[in-house]
């Protein structure tokens, strides 16, 4: 590639960057992690971020933003363009609120919610006597962690379940092209978006009336909150917008890494044994089950190699392909020069994938984040999972806390084995997800660690 169509070559600079060709009109993506490396991307460059909530900025599909993001009919309703009614609201309150939300406070009190609503999911998968796709699972996982400890909503078991087939319909037409005509995807989107908003608005009028005292201030709480500290009161429908929005964020991309880690734990059991003695060696797994009030947030924090498991996961499984940026004013990169105006899109699995520091790049290695090897620590932007600068993911937190807490019950409550001959394939789009979901068949622990097998399993087993 000599030169992008009429834009001017600027001297050329040795970076082992790539600059695409565009992608679309005014849209040029970027590969690897010396070219972003560079040229100080995204905190401090010529590249600003999106005027979207966290996450939904990352996903590569055009339409999406028409679809999903606040401004746009899917999502709102409303149809208002980024600067009116969102961009007021949102940008210079969001990062405060957002702040509030995923402060190290507030995931203390999510936890002891999100081990429960976990040790629950177990419990079920181990009582299950058939193997259990675990994609699907993770989905419906991720979606309740949002609705009973995100949201603070007391929705029966019944209304949750009919919520999420709703919202599952919703999802699987977010990417629909956008014109509206019947029997459409994005009719069905609509229409889904129509039936969660109302089941939403209900469940918010019930919290709202409810008198019933609560141990923790849930994210919907602070949002409502930090409104009012603005001098403005949020109306149902921005009421409803944020909830939809911030389940959004929790859902999809944390149930494709639970997955990838349920995955990997299963390929690699020398891994799970080394987290299991981890925990024994901190005193939170004893005789076979996790010790009440073992788990805090900073003993969470202090799990070296849980933390290296979890970052491996995240870097050789990054449910989203990358991101993009809106080029503010036009800068140089490898040699071409990138106008205002232009998108930029960054890809994520290739910077992993080409970063030197990262050694056998293909491998599942979790000790490459451990202290005597921290193969992440030269540079800035090899690694990012959850992209970088102002608009960095700012529910990674509780991404990361989620998946700690998910594999610490995993290694101390469960036994599970791959229920299928082979591994399936993974597909990328819309986030990294194995094709056939995963099949795997889960049982419980005793005291011991042995399995506890069902009646009909235990007599097929004897020995006669």
């Amino acid at each position: 590639m000599d030169q992008l169509p009429g834009i001017p070559k600027l001297e050329s600079r040795t970076l082992s960057g790539r600059v695409l060709e565009p992608l679309c009109v005014r849209a040029v993506g970027v590969l690897g992690a010396a070219g972003p490396q560079e040229r100080d991307f995204p905190p401090s460059s010529a590249l600003a971020h999106l005027c979207l909530p966290p996450l939904l900025t990352s996903l590569p599909c055009p339409s999406f933003h028409q679809l999903v993001s606040s401004p746009a009919p899917l999502l709102s309703g409303g149809g208002h363009r980024v600067g009116d009614r969102w961009s007021r609201l949102w940008i210079s309150p969001l990062l405060q609120v957002f702040s509030k939300i995923f402060s190290h406070e507030a995931l203390e009190t999510y936890l002891p919610k999100i081990q429960l609503v976990i040790q629950d999911t177990l419990r079920a998968w181990s009582s299950n006597p058939d193997a259990i796709n675990v994609y699907q699972e993770a989905q419906k996982l991720t979606f309740r962690m949002a609705i009973r400890v995100l949201l603070g909503f007391s929705i029966p078991e019944e209304d949750l379940t009919h919520l999420f087939e709703v919202y599952q319909q919703f999802v699987e037409n977010v990417f629909s092209l956008p014109v509206d005509l019947p029997f459409s995807g994005y009719r069905r989107g609509i229409q889904a978006r129509q039936t969660l908003q109302k089941g939403l608005e209900k469940a918010i009028r019930e919290k709202l009336q409810s008198t019933q005292g609560k141990d923790y201030s849930d994210a919907l709480d602070i949002l409502i909150e930090s409104s009012k500290e603005h001098g403005k009161d949020m109306t149902m429908q921005e009421l409803k917008d944020g909830t939809l929005e911030l389940i959004f964020a929790a859902y999809a991309t944390t149930a494709s890494a639970s997955t990838s880690l349920i995955m990997q734990l299963l390929k690699h059991p020398n891994v799970l044994e080394k987290l299991r003695e981890e925990l024994r060696v901190n005193g939170i797994l004893h005789n076979g089950c996790v010790c009440e009030g073992a788990l805090r947030l900073d003993t969470l924090i202090g799990l070296r190699y849980l933390d290296c498991v979890i970052k491996e996961v995240m870097r050789l499984f990054t449910p989203i392909s990358g991101g993009y940026r809106t080029v503010l004013q036009t800068f140089e990169l490898d040699g071409f020069q990138i106008p205002k105006g232009w998108s930029v899109m960054y890809s994520i699995r290739d910077t992993h994938d080409t970063a030197p520091v990262f050694k056998d790049v293909d491998v599942f290695d979790p000790d490459r984040f451990s202290q005597a090897r921290s193969e992440d620590k030269d540079g800035r932007f090899h690694y990012l999972p959850f992209g970088g600068g102002v608009r960095m993911c700012l529910g990674k937190h509780l991404a990361k806390l989620f998946l700690k807490v998910l594999a610490v019950e995993l290694a101390s409550t469960s036994r599970f084995e791959l229920a299928s001959r082979t591994f399936p394939r993974i597909s990328l789009v819309p986030v990294l997800h194995p094709v056939d979901g995963l099949s795997v068949k889960f049982f419980g622990l005793d005291s011991n660690q042995n399995k506890i097998l069902t009646e009909t399993e235990a007599m097929l087993g004897a020995t006669v």
